[in-house]
């Protein structure tokens, strides 16, 4: 398993998001952004001014029912039988910015009482509304292979797996998930790259002056790309059912 960070949290993560589609057409995405790395247990306190800029909630992860994100998590991680990481749990998401949030993707890496990584989580949602999560156990560099269950793009049938490299931040932020169907072919490759910046009031006006609206402009984005990706004229897969949320209150 991997290591925990030396980053101190909460921290802040300034980054560029790039997608890179290379069947059956050649099209890349690429946002400036910024994430946040927070203790599940102990969420940022800013002051009142600022709190309109970086709301964290419960709603917004897993089943949207728990009174609190630990709890959450908790029963994300019961329902799959993983009883030893009552531990620190760290987040990397986007927060909530004047009411606003849009998570592509979330990341809990969770460790036991004695701070042994134990599992990472990663919650995935669509545009649709829908949220789904994989228990990952990666290896020491932070690799995991995962079977695809989720519908995300609607021009990717739910096929295939992942394989995602998800070290904890420190002071660089350096993921990767890539789809790979079964014939070989790699379809689409996303990283998520960026250096660590203390969560003081400056730094948080900083970027949060550099990508206003930073979470409406992750949604406005993935549409007008999946726009331009229709009118390259890709087909659009059929959306089944999501699969059942065990343990997502």
């Amino acid at each position: 398993m991997i290591s925990p960070p030396t980053a101190p949290v909460p921290s802040l993560y300034p980054c560029e998001v790039v997608h890179v589609r290379v069947h059956p057409v050649r099209h890349a995405l690429r946002r400036r952004t910024y994430l946040w790395l927070v203790d599940v247990d102990d969420l940022p306190r800013l002051p009142r001014a600022l709190r309109p800029l970086a709301r964290f909630e419960a709603r917004d992860h897993f089943g949207g029912g728990a009174p609190s994100l630990r709890a959450g998590l908790d029963a994300f991680l019961a329902a799959r039988g993983v009883t030893d990481a009552g531990g620190r749990a760290l987040m990397l998401a986007h927060a909530r910015v004047f009411g606003h949030v849009f998570n592509p993707l979330t990341l809990f890496w969770c460790h036991d009482r004695t701070g042994r990584p134990v599992c990472v989580v990663a919650e995935v949602h669509n545009t649709y509304g829908e949220r789904h999560c994989y228990l990952l156990r990666p290896d020491p560099d932070g690799r995991a292979d995962v079977a695809k269950e989720f519908y995300v793009s609607p021009f990717f049938d739910v096929r295939g797996s992942y394989r995602m490299r998800l070290p904890l931040p420190g002071d660089r932020l350096d993921l990767t998930v890539q789809l790979r169907r079964d014939d070989g072919t790699r379809p689409l490759t996303a990283t998520v790259r960026g250096g660590r910046r203390p969560a003081r009031a400056g730094s948080l006006l900083r970027v949060a002056l550099g990508h206003p609206w930073s979470t409406l402009a992750v949604t406005l984005g993935i549409r007008w790309h999946g726009i331009r990706l229709y009118l390259k004229g890709l087909p659009v897969r059929p959306r089944p059912a999501p699969p059942t949320r065990e343990g997502m209150l």
